[in-house]
């Protein structure tokens, strides 16, 4: 595709107990390291505590899901055994910035929390992040401006740095939240470094190989009002599949659905609020030994309206997550 975006970069699964999510995807199959928490001392010679915002990943070549959370005043004890804990360090003038920006990244997720355990985060990915931004603002379509982050990594034994550069969508809503839209955090973020990512976890224990797909359930009489936005955002239009509308990004799909539809497309699943991010599906390298490991490990397994194996959400922490026998295209582009 020549659009400035591209395909999916992530979702994110927010989730109240870090330690409980990483049981959980690794029951699933997922290979997902230690989750990372910034630390701080409250007071001089205090020992450094979490807090903020909390966060890993199951990773792919091209994508990735996301676990975040964040520490509650109460949730110390959530913290998993092999947390990595990282304490916070910048300069004296960026500190405060910095610790302004951890906390409204958790006072978000705390806000997504209250509405629902789930997914609450979808980020597109972009060859050029510029002219996506220029484009969106052109169509009037309200952001932050490109930011840019960087994060240490190991890279073959050396360390290096991650640069990371995104924009969040914000909504046209008067009181509206910044960054955020009613159904969460969307935006979208420059491609991933191939090199670094591919240094990563990428052998899934499920044959996971790419993240192909993300579901939003809408009220039905909200719909064509949230097509036309992601129109905007994708800057293409949605066809339509039976009663849902799809959005065809590259070896990936954004599939809105109406809430009288929902059980018809992933049997037995109600949203837990509207409009709500439902679940996302992840191509795998043999469906049949995912659906041996997931019954090994006593999933409830469904079927989707187009064939899908699913774990439903009730057995995933709010999420629907669905399998697919990958294609040759897929296991091309995952490599």
């Amino acid at each position: 595709m020549g659009n400035d975006v591209a395909r999916l970069h992530h979702v994110g699964h927010i989730v109240s107990n870090m330690a409980q999510a990483l049981t959980l995807y690794q029951r699933l199959g997922f290979r997902v390291p230690p989750p990372s928490y910034p630390t701080m001392a409250a007071r001089k010679g205090a020992a450094p505590q979490p807090f903020g915002a909390a966060n890993t990943h199951a990773d792919f070549p091209r994508s990735f899901v996301e676990l975040a959370t964040y520490v509650q005043e109460d949730g110390v004890h959530h913290l998993p055994h092999d947390a990595h804990l990282v304490p916070l360090q910048a300069p004296p003038e960026v500190l405060p910035r910095l610790i302004e920006q951890i906390g409204r990244t958790s006072a978000n997720l705390a806000v997504f929390l209250d509405r629902f355990e789930g997914l609450h985060i979808l980020m597109f990915s972009s060859p050029d992040i510029d002219a996506a931004a220029a484009r969106l603002t052109e169509t009037g379509v309200g952001h932050g401006g490109v930011h840019t982050v960087t994060r240490p990594v190991q890279h073959r034994g050396e360390a290096r740095t991650e640069v990371v550069r995104y924009l969040e969508i914000s909504s046209n809503e008067i009181g509206a939240k910044p960054g955020c839209v009613t159904e969460g955090r969307v935006g979208v973020v420059a491609d991933l470094d191939p090199d670094i990512q591919g240094t990563r976890q990428l052998d899934h224990p499920n044959g996971a190989l790419d993240l192909i797909g993300t579901m939003l359930c809408i009220a039905d009489d909200q719909l064509t009002a949230v097509q036309r936005r992601y129109e905007d955002y994708l800057d293409q239009p949605a066809r339509t599949d039976g009663p849902a509308h799809v959005f065809d990004l590259d070896n990936a799909t954004l599939t809105l659905v109406p809430d009288s539809q929902l059980a018809t497309v992933l049997p037995g699943e109600h949203p837990a609020a509207l409009p709500a991010f439902v679940g996302y599906t992840v191509a795998v390298h043999d469906i049949a030994l995912t659906r041996d490991l997931l019954r090994r490990n006593g999933f409830p397994l469904r079927h989707s309206a187009s064939g899908d194996l699913f774990v439903p959400s009730t057995a995933a922490l709010g999420a629907a997550i669905a399998f697919r026998q990958a294609t040759p295209h897929t296991t091309e582009a995952g490599t």
